[in-house]
């Protein structure tokens, strides 16, 4: 008899074209999809029409269903034969959740098996021709999350990340831009370093500012850059070559030093 089994699968950062090949072919053969927010209109369009679709989307304080009762849906759906798919933005593995969702599964005697997606950090940058790596300008690269529980501080190294031979890339750090660019220039980070926020990456949406850290939070809000965004932060920043249909909010950083 075949085992119950859930397919854990990214769609990647909004570009239906970035979709992958197999998580292509597990939603055309699907019999239940349950998605999230920022999985694209055009990707729901290859599940069958006779499948089911379930929305569990989660925006700041406006959650269809809480982390705990997704887990349970899925274990319920989960029973053999059925072809379960959850689908969520980016990668499942990365400020996804995902983590969450496979060992519940497990616990519950369900397989899973993960299809990783293209993370938004990897999608939007090149997207702007920012390179997240760059000989003589970053030898390192951290993704954190610039999110808290409400009511929590924002819990983060800061002296680790204040690392000007780091590209940093916050995922859900809007709501905490400021607090973000105060704390790492305090740290040692310099107010100078080329930086960036991505709003809706690679959908026709998508929106830039580029300024210095510190300048960074005010050009957002100038520019009343809205949820989802992805800031980079780092010497890379300033090697951004956009397309001519990009919209920008130029507040230009100077040329990045290259070290010797």
């Amino acid at each position: 008899m075949k085992r119950p089994k859930v397919h854990l699968v990214g769609a990647g950062p909004g570009d239906p074209e970035l979709l992958t090949l197999k998580a292509a072919r597990l939603l055309r053969e699907a019999d239940v999809v349950v998605y999230d927010r920022l999985v694209a209109p055009e990707i729901m369009e290859l599940v069958p029409k006779g499948a089911a679709r379930i929305f569990v989307g989660k925006a700041t304080s406006n959650h269809t269903l809480q982390q705990d009762e997704i887990n349970e849906l899925l274990v319920r759906l989960a029973v053999p034969g059925r072809r379960v798919v959850r689908l969520k933005g980016g990668d499942p593995l990365v400020f996804g959740r995902g983590g969450e969702e496979a060992e519940y599964l497990a616990a519950h005697g369900v397989d899973c098996e993960i299809v990783p997606g293209i993370t938004a950090a990897a999608g939007c940058a090149a997207e702007v021709g920012i390179p997240l790596t760059h000989r003589g300008l970053a030898t390192g690269l951290r993704f954190v999350t610039g999110h808290c529980r409400a009511g929590e501080a924002l819990d983060l190294n800061w002296q680790s990340l204040a690392d000007p031979d780091t590209t940093l890339v916050v995922y859900m750090g809007l709501g905490n831009l400021g607090e973000i660019a105060t704390r790492l220039v305090a740290a040692g980070l310099p107010a100078t370093t080329p930086a960036a926020a991505i709003a809706n990456g690679t959908t026709p949406q998508r929106q830039i500012c580029r300024a210095t850290l510190a300048d960074l939070p005010g050009a957002v809000a100038a520019a009343r850059l809205a949820s989802p965004v992805l800031v980079i932060i780092g010497r890379v920043a300033a090697l951004a070559r956009l397309p001519a249909s990009h919209q920008e909010e130029r507040h230009e950083p100077a040329a990045p030093a290259r070290r010797a």
